[in-house]
């Protein structure tokens, strides 16, 4: 895997990392209720998908088990549809989406 790759998964796992420590004994409602910690998801859910999607075309065919496509494409929509956000699957993504991510990005760099 090239360097920019391993920083960038790095990256990712960082930031998913960041966004489990922001849900810590939260519940779904606080996202209805607590404005810093919406913006604070969608920003750490925007930066896994920014570095996803810088991770060079060989190192994702390499790891097919990770969604690339779809961890870019839920970046695009919370940045270009900011107004249109589902609090839902933000939730979703955070609670039950980014911890097996991660350990699937843990085995890449592991292997490195």
């Amino acid at each position: 895997m090239p360097p920019e790759d391993r920083i960038r998964i790095l990256h990712m796992i960082e930031a998913a990392n960041t966004a489990l420590r922001f849900v810590t004994g939260r519940r779904r409602e606080d996202l209805d209720n607590d404005e810093m910690l919406l913006f604070a998801l969608l920003r750490a859910v925007e930066v896994v998908g920014e570095a996803a999607s810088r991770v060079s075309p060989e190192t994702r065919a390499a790891a097919p088990a990770v969604p690339w496509a779809s961890i870019v494409a839920m970046r695009n929509r919370l940045v270009h549809a900011y107004f249109d956000v589902d609090r839902n699957i933000v939730w979703r993504t955070v609670t039950e989406e980014l911890p097996p991510l991660i350990s699937l990005l843990d085995s890449l760099t592991e292997n490195e």
